[in-house]
Order: C-alpha cells, then structure tokens, then sequence
C-alpha cells in the first residue's frame, strides 16, 4: 500500500517583491514623518492656525484629536475593502492631521531640544529596527506583553489625567514614569513591529493587498518613532519658561 504525504508549498515572495514591499513600507513612514514636520511647523508659525487649534479652550485641538482616532478607526477596519487609493488617503490624512496637533511642541520646547530629541529618537528607532528585521528570535510573546503594557499606560495616564483635573495639581513623577515607560513600551514595539513586516515581505507580492499592507506597516512605525519622540522630549526637554 502506497502512502501519500500531504505536501503544502510555502510561496516565497521574490527578492524584487520583497525589497519594493520594504523600500514602500519605509518610504511611506518616512513621507509621513515630513508631512507631520511640514504640517506642525507650519501651524506653529501661522498665528491664525495656532489659533484656530489652540484658542478658545483648545476646542480645535480636541475636534483634531477625534478626527484623528476615527481616520485610524476606518483605516483599521476597512482597509480590507478600501482602494489602495483610499489607504493613501487615510494615511496621508492622518499625518497631516497629527502633525497640526504636534505644533506646540514649538511653543512648549526650544528648536534645540526638539532636534537632539528628534536625533535621539532616530538613533533609538533605527537600532530597534535593525535589531527587529535580522534576530532569528520571534518577538511575538515580546509583543504582546508589550501590548498589555501599553494598555496598563494608557489607563495610568488616564487616572492621572482625571487626578490632576481633580486636584488641579500636576504629579510630576507619575507623568515622568508614564513617559519613561512609553519610550521601554515603543522602542520594543519597533522591533516587533520591524519583525512583522519582514515575515510579510517574504510572502509579499504585487498585489494590491499588499500595497495597502506596506501602507499599515508604516502607519505603525509611524506611531512607534512618534511616540518615543514625544515620551523622549517629556523626559529631556528643556521647557521655554
């Protein structure tokens, strides 16, 4: 009697595939990063922008604050049906507009500080990355610890947001752990997130699915890099007053 073996063939994306899926995932983060730059600075130097976010109780900042969260939302959960075009769309929409909230960070910290932040920043998410993308180690466990961490800072910070409303008292130790733990939780999700996107490079091909899947990998390192620069500026940065 003959016995047969089930076989399954593994598709390997070709090297071309592979290197365009990464020099798009990369080249996307990067343009978002500038469009946030472009887009902070410029507010941040136009009185009638700054205004518009900023005065009146901040009501601009908060309606670009739920514009943000629902143009992640519908990229999330739709980016499965939605066009290669509307992946643009979104993720460019996002950059613009969370580059018009970051704007104060000219007012709050001198241009100084926010480079060697900026540098810090690249120094830190460039290492994470590399180290991401050539470990033989899976980081799948690491990253979900890490997202349970990063639910345990968003609840801390909340409770802390609430107390300082309450006391009308800022806990400046808490805040300085909350940012601490926001660069350890971030600089770890680089490299998970890096790993990620290698595993999906090696199955890439040219399909539209995996353009959009090149556009969300960048969104997330995005978000890693903007984080650890923003947590990196609350624990170094020297204030304007």
């Amino acid at each position: 009697m003959e016995s047969k073996e089930n076989t399954v063939t593994v598709y390997r994306a070709s090297a071309d595939d592979k290197r365009k899926f990464l020099s798009r995932t990369y080249a996307w983060m990067g343009l978002a990063l500038v469009l946030s730059a472009v887009c902070a600075y410029a507010a941040a130097v136009s009185p009638a922008i700054f205004n518009l976010i900023w005065g009146r109780g901040a009501i601009g900042f908060i309606i670009l604050a739920v514009a943000e969260l629902a143009v992640v939302w519908i990229f999330s959960a739709t980016i499965r049906k939605m066009s290669v075009g509307g992946a643009i769309f979104c993720f460019i929409l996002y950059s613009v507009i969370n580059g018009l909230t970051l704007s104060s960070i000219f007012f709050a910290y001198h241009i100084n500080t926010i480079a060697y932040c900026f540098l810090g920043a690249a120094v830190m998410f460039g290492a994470m990355s590399i180290y991401g993308s050539v470990t033989k180690s899976s980081l799948a466990s690491a990253g979900h610890y890490l997202m349970m961490g990063l639910i345990g800072v968003i609840l801390v910070s909340v409770i802390n947001m609430l107390v300082t409303f309450i006391l009308k008292m800022s806990l400046g130790w808490v805040e300085w752990l909350i940012s601490l733990a926001t660069v350890v939780i971030f600089t770890g999700l680089t490299a998970f997130d890096s790993q990620k996107i290698l595993k999906a490079a090696n199955r890439a091909d040219s399909s539209d699915a995996y353009k959009k899947l090149a556009i969300y990998g960048a969104l997330e390192l995005y978000l890693d890099f903007i984080n650890i620069f923003l947590s990196l500026l609350r624990l170094f940065g020297r204030n304007r007053d």
